[in-house]
């Protein structure tokens, strides 16, 4: 008896659920009928949405070109933009819909700001790369100073930055540190001033030392005459006159021009029998 009346329950229980999924087949349609508006504003919403974030993509990719952004991040950065775009139309259509994304929203902003903390340094280092990226303080094969350390831009990424220093060192500054510091470029520009200082003795003759300073540029081949050479008297030493002759020349052309200017003036300076003081001390005894 009980058996059957358990079955009875059982059945009745299905009937309910399957009258009640009829039920809702059969008003389907007019609930469809109703929520049309906002079915059609959402999908109007997504449409729209994804062909904006396409056509923001493209003019992002137009912007770092005329900006000369390396191509390599190009992709990178375009998809970062379409994706976080097209997130944000997805929600705000199912806003449309009447769905709440608040929670989803709250829970979407904790995770990322969790995140964050936890990247804090990562993300730092991320936006200096694309901060070095656009600005462009230096290139590939720019020779820069930046904190004690100088060398050849070898690779530029979005977390580091690689040099080769005349030593062949490699160094990996991260990018946050080349933004939140002073850095040199010393082939930034096409020209560059060399500062040489030479030591002629008290006896020689200043304008004949001049002279050969003036012939030691005229024929080196990596000085160049514009801007024009500016040769003088730079101070009197203790056992020298310092004679300061301040060249330029082709950034490329520095240490060629910087080595080459050495030999050629202590070459001249023989010819015109100048010497290059020794540092000395003059004793004076007395007989008391």
């Amino acid at each position: 008896m009980k058996l059957l009346e358990t079955t009875t329950d059982i059945a009745q229980e299905a009937f309910a659920e399957v009258s009640s999924v009829a039920k809702w087949f059969e008003e389907l349609p007019a609930k469809i009928l109703d929520a049309s508006p906002k079915i059609i504003g959402a999908a109007v919403v997504i449409v729209i949405g994804f062909f904006f974030s396409k056509l923001a993509g493209k003019l992002l990719i137009k912007i770092m070109q005329k900006k000369g952004v390396d191509e390599s991040v190009h992709h990178f950065l375009k998809s970062m933009l379409v994706v976080s775009l097209r997130i944000l139309f997805v929600l705000f259509a199912l806003s449309v819909l009447g769905i709440d994304i608040s929670s989803f929203a709250a829970t979407l902003g904790a995770a990322g700001i969790t995140a964050g903390l936890g990247l804090q340094s990562l993300i730092s280092q991320f936006a200096s790369g694309i901060e070095i990226m656009f600005n462009k303080p230096f290139r590939a094969g720019d020779f820069i100073e930046l904190e004690g350390v100088s060398g050849t831009v070898q690779e530029i990424h979005f977390m580091n930055t690689t040099l080769l220093t005349p030593d062949n060192r490699r160094v990996v500054i991260p990018n946050s540190h080349i933004t939140s510091n002073n850095l040199i470029n010393y082939t930034a520009q096409n020209k560059r001033r060399i500062d040489f200082k030479f030591s002629i003795g008290y006896g020689d003759d200043i304008a004949a030392a001049k002279q050969a300073v003036a012939k030691a540029n005229l024929e080196c081949p990596y000085t160049i005459s514009d801007p024009a050479e500016r040769i003088a008297v730079g101070g009197h030493g203790d056992s020298s006159i310092r004679i300061d002759a301040l060249l330029w020349c082709k950034s490329e052309d520095y240490w060629s021009a910087y080595y080459d200017m050495y030999e050629r003036v202590k070459a001249e300076f023989d010819k015109a029998g100048i010497h290059i003081p020794y540092s000395q001390l003059d004793v004076h005894i007395t007989n008391n």
